[in-house]
């Protein structure tokens, strides 16, 4: 059994986003090194999570609901860090990701990179162009999906090997030296299907209907409240309208970090500015199948 990597996420409810989780996390490190928070204990969940190690927890609605996820999952990272050299922690819906140009899996390239750090991947989040993208998506989503626009808010200290907090969303942690290798990409599924993403916002909407308070009065993520959700098909309809650039070199993404890098205030957490970069790229043919 392979003690290099561990994955961890919650999950209620999001069989679409947990199949790809599974399916990728799985296969790049075996099920029986992925965590799964079962949020509501749901009976699908634990269906599709067989083979990795499930942890249930009540449902109940809750204000702070996102204050309370990731006080649980820093808590189980610092655990998992006593049997594993890094744990990857993050959202359902994030997959990271090695540039298949490496010629290296997960699992080897993580068993390569030196302990005692967090490496944060660089944000790209998979659009459904639903003007020329028709094919649905059944076994992998890139293949069926090409089109990615830069996501800084998405380029997540995720990948953890130090013992270091992590804050609340996952965006930043207490480590003070930025690690974004060249290589490395944290993968934003939530807009790669637009039928999926009616579905999830749906199911997201009601969760916070029942919590029964306003976006100002929770710590729950804003995007999961009706009232700032917006016009979907409106949402995906403008992805043909960002420019598409040309190649697929974002190095000078990763400069613009490491110069923006510094202290969040006093928090003690670190960041880079996450501008709006705006734009499109076509991913390279090398990343079809990948996930």
């Amino acid at each position: 059994m392979q003690t290099v990597a561990a994955a961890l996420t919650m999950v209620r409810d999001d069989a679409f986003f947990l199949k790809a989780w599974l399916r990728h996390y799985g296969e790049a490190l075996g099920r029986e090194n992925c965590y799964v928070v079962n949020h509501g204990r749901g009976a699908e969940v634990a269906e599709l999570a067989e083979g990795c190690n499930i942890i249930g927890i009540p449902g109940d609605p809750h204000p702070n609901f996102d204050m309370k996820r990731w006080r649980m999952l820093n808590n189980l990272v610092h655990g998992l860090r006593c049997y594993y050299t890094h744990v990857i922690v993050g959202d359902v819906d994030e997959l990271v990701v090695v540039d298949p140009a490496s010629g290296k899996g997960l699992l080897d390239y993580l068993a390569e990179t030196r302990p005692r750090r967090v490496l944060t991947p660089l944000g790209l989040e998979v659009i459904h162009r639903i003007d020329i993208e028709h094919d649905p998506i059944t076994d992998h989503i890139l293949g069926p999906r090409r089109h990615v626009r830069l996501a800084p808010h998405y380029s997540k200290p995720c990948v953890i090997s130090a013992g270091v907090k992590i804050a609340r969303g996952g965006h930043f942690t207490q480590h003070d030296t930025l690690i974004a290798p060249e290589d490395l990409y944290l993968f934003h599924l939530k807009f790669c299907d637009f039928e999926t993403y009616v579905s999830v916002m749906n199911a997201r909407n009601q969760v916070t209907e029942e919590v029964g308070v306003g976006v100002k009065e929770a710590a729950i993520g804003r995007h999961w409240f009706a009232e700032a959700r917006g016009a979907d098909r409106a949402v995906f309809d403008g992805f043909a309208r960002l420019e598409m650039k040309e190649g697929f070199d974002l190095g000078w993404v990763r400069k613009r970090m490491a110069r923006s890098w510094g202290p969040r205030g006093d928090t003690g957490f670190y960041n880079f500015q996450r501008p709006d970069y705006g734009g499109q790229y076509r991913l390279p043919e090398r990343f079809v199948g990948v996930i």
